[in-house]
Parts: structure tokens; C-alpha cells; sequence
């Protein structure tokens, strides 16, 4: 009778030793075939800072500098873009709906959008001016190939 505990404790001490096993055996593994999988494509990277990955370590340190005190100079922008979305979303789950209001705040929003970009694009032509025209190329590159990855066909989304 003195067994039947102890029992019980050690075959749940086994399943879950088990399990333990077998997540850090098929995490090991999954680690270990993603590390040598050939054609693998690499993550989307899409973010605007990422345009110059093909430059030199100090120019694309100067780049997202430059991307950093765009960022700080249109935070206002930004932030009161984000309000507006969230203000349109209140908007529409409103009982009652008032398309002038949605109008004018999705309006609001769009010119702090506009600002924000003005900025950021504007710290792109300033870089931009300070490279060599193979320099440029690459970042010309490196901008078509964001494009691209932002503007992906939307096969897969319905009407």
C-alpha cells in the first residue's frame, strides 16, 4: 500500500520527463535543419531601415541614424496618426453612425500620415545625396526590393 504513491509519482515523473525530452529533441532538431536547409528564403524584410543593407557598415550607420532623427522629428505625426486610427475605429462601433465625422478624422489622419512620410522620404534624398552613384544603386535596390515585399500581390484575399 506505502508503494502505490510513490508508484503513481514516479511513472508522472516519467511522462513528464518524457515530454521534456522530446520538446527539446524536436527543438534541437528543428534548430538543426532550418540551420542547413538550402533555398531557404530569407524573412521578408521589409522595413524601410533594411533598404540599406547592401551599403557599407558606416554608411548604413549613417542611414539609420538619419532614419532615427526623422522618426523623432515626426512623433507628433505619428502619434496623433495612430489616435485618428483609433478614433475611426471607435467611430465605426458607434451605435449611431456619422460619416462626416469619420471623414473628417480619417482626413486628419491621412495628413499626419502625409507629414510622417514627407519626413522619412525627405531623410532618404538627404542620404542619398551623400553617396556615389554606385552607392546609390545598391539603396535603389534595396528600396525596390521593400517595395516589392510591402506591395506583394493579395492573391489570396477576397473581395
Amino acid at each position: 500500500m506505502n508503494g502505490t504513491p510513490l508508484r503513481r509519482w514516479l511513472v508522472a515523473s516519467l511522462v513528464l520527463n518524457v515530454f521534456i525530452v522530446g520538446a527539446v529533441a524536436g527543438g534541437a532538431a528543428r534548430w538543426w535543419w532550418a540551420e542547413r536547409s538550402v533555398g531557404v528564403a530569407e524573412p521578408a524584410r521589409s522595413a524601410l531601415r533594411h533598404a540599406a543593407d547592401d551599403l557599407p557598415a558606416e554608411q548604413r550607420r549613417s542611414f539609420l541614424v538619419g532614419l532615427r532623427n526623422a522618426r523623432r522629428a515626426v512623433a507628433e505625426p505619428l502619434q496623433a496618426a495612430r489616435e485618428g486610427r483609433r478614433e475611426v475605429l471607435r467611430l465605426l462601433r458607434e451605435p449611431r453612425f456619422e460619416a462626416d465625422a469619420v471623414a473628417q478624422t480619417l482626413a486628419r489622419t491621412r495628413a499626419a500620415d502625409m507629414a510622417a512620410r514627407e519626413r522619412f522620404e525627405a531623410a532618404v534624398v538627404d542620404f542619398a545625396s551623400t553617396l556615389s552613384l554606385a552607392e546609390r544603386e545598391k539603396l535603389a535596390d534595396g528600396l525596390a526590393r521593400r517595395n516589392a515585399q510591402t506591395s506583394a500581390p493579395a492573391s489570396s484575399a477576397r473581395p
